[in-house]
């Protein structure tokens, strides 16, 4: 359904601002203890190179992953209904049963009223919740220094990738892809006349998830990518595409370069003074 820029574009900046604020701090899973690893921090760098350079040299790429899409990101969703995202303690009975109905309504709006504005916010909605998950998921087997490398690096190859217009057929073909029978595509969010990669919405959840343990650095987390990301897409303007993990890394850099200030003023203010 068309819908002016405008509206489109800030309903979309303010559900990636709402997956960095969703995540909520958890105890890592026992049975994710064993697979900790550095190497996980390959993961948002790689989603986004590999998918692309996929979908230019293999064609069926685009459409398996729509259906990957399919799969997996309802229960993705729910889970983070239930267990991932901020609320009441989670996985309770209660919870999880609403999780799974809510999941459920989402998916059967997505899917009946694909081509309204209420479809496309709901399919919108149930790929943020599973980036919501995953962040989660991704913090809890990643140590936080190199989980913070990779949202750099993400950002980087993003960036590089719309520069060097290797991005744009790719992720086209990829927004375009559709399952059958008239399913939701959940491979990325569209929203009125603005679309979004799920890489952008995965950054905001790995976001949300390193700062999850203080609440009040992760709302900031959301009100700096969301001030970002709104400066940021004045560059419509003049351009067509915009790598939207961006606003994500600069918010991520802007709350380091705080907290490194105010370590150090601790540690001056901690330094003895002799009496003159």
């Amino acid at each position: 359904m068309a819908l002016p820029f405008l509206p489109s574009d800030a309903a979309m900046l303010g559900l990636q601002a709402g997956v960095v604020a969703a995540p909520r701090a958890v105890a890592r899973p026992r049975l994710l203890s064993r697979v900790t690893s550095r190497w996980w921090a390959v993961v948002p760098i790689g989603s986004i190179v590999a998918v692309i350079f996929a979908i230019r040299y293999a064609s069926g790429t685009a459409t398996g992953l729509t259906y990957l899409a399919l799969v997996a990101v309802p229960p993705l969703a729910a889970v983070a209904l239930a267990w991932a995202a901020r609320g009441p303690r989670g996985w309770p009975v209660g919870r999880a049963v609403a999780a799974v109905a809510v999941t459920g309504i989402l998916f059967a709006l997505a899917a009946l009223e694909r081509n309204a504005l209420v479809g496309e916010g709901a399919a919108a909605l149930l790929s943020a919740l599973s980036c919501v998950t995953l962040g989660v998921l991704l913090a809890a087997v990643t140590p936080p220094a190199w989980l913070k490398l990779g949202i750099l690096a993400m950002a980087a190859a993003d960036t590089w990738l719309v520069i060097s217009d290797l991005l744009q057929a790719p992720n086209a073909t990829l927004v375009a892809a559709a399952p059958a029978a008239g399913l939701p595509r959940l491979q990325s969010e569209t929203f009125g006349s603005v679309s979004m990669g799920y890489g952008d919405m995965f950054v905001a959840g790995l976001l949300g998830a390193l700062t999850a343990g203080s609440r009040a650095t992760q709302r900031t987390a959301a009100l700096l990518t969301l001030l970002f990301a709104s400066a940021f897409d004045v560059l419509f303007l003049v351009l067509n595409e915009l790598p939207a993990t961006v606003p994500v890394a600069l918010a991520l850099i802007a709350i380091e370069a705080v907290s490194a200030v105010r370590r150090r003023s601790r540690r001056v203010g901690a330094i003895p003074r002799r009496a003159t």
